[in-house]
């Protein structure tokens, strides 16, 4: 036996074909080994890992969607936001020149009213005036005629006299 194990043993460097072989059997049993016990809950491990980092990057990618999803809302709200505000001060600015409108008009309409009542007083005034004056006439044609009755003028010389007071009294209104 020896001669068997010295044939299988190589050059000077002292290696061993049956350790070989035996190392060789284990290094696989070694590999088969790990397959079954090590290398099936790595993949699943790693498999785990894949699903989580695409599963975050999908999350990712959906809350940036989402996100940009919301800023276009934000931005659309904020354009109507700023229409309306656009809107609601031009409608101001109508109610504000129709207010202008209706107050100058208004102030017009009193002016008018106040004109013509202060024409209808003067008309009054007047009128008070004139029958005032017609009542001095009237006293006065009284005390003309008591005069002329005093002074015995004639009927005709009366008669001339109040139309002379009644045509002065005519003229000054």
């Amino acid at each position: 036996m020896q001669g068997f194990t010295e044939s299988l043993v190589l050059g000077a460097g002292g290696l061993n074909l049956g350790d070989m072989l035996a190392q060789l059997v284990f290094f696989i049993l070694l590999l088969v080994l790990l397959r079954i016990f090590a290398w099936g809950p790595l993949l699943n491990m790693m498999k785990e890992r894949e699903d989580y980092v695409a599963n975050e990057i999908n999350t990712a990618e959906k809350s940036r969607e989402e996100a940009q999803r919301m800023q276009r809302e934000a931005s659309e709200e904020l354009k109507k936001t700023r229409q309306d505000a656009q809107s609601i001060i031009e409608d101001a600015r109508k109610t504000a020149g129709q207010q202008e409108r209706d107050i100058i008009e208004s102030a017009r309409t009193e002016a008018e009213r106040i004109k013509v009542s202060a024409r209808q007083e003067i008309e009054q005034e007047r009128d008070k005036a004139v029958q005032a004056l017609k009542d001095q006439v009237a006293t006065m044609s009284v005390m003309i005629a008591s005069k002329v009755i005093e002074k015995e003028l004639s009927e005709k010389d009366q008669e001339k006299l109040i139309n002379e007071y009644i045509d002065e009294a005519g003229k000054e209104r």
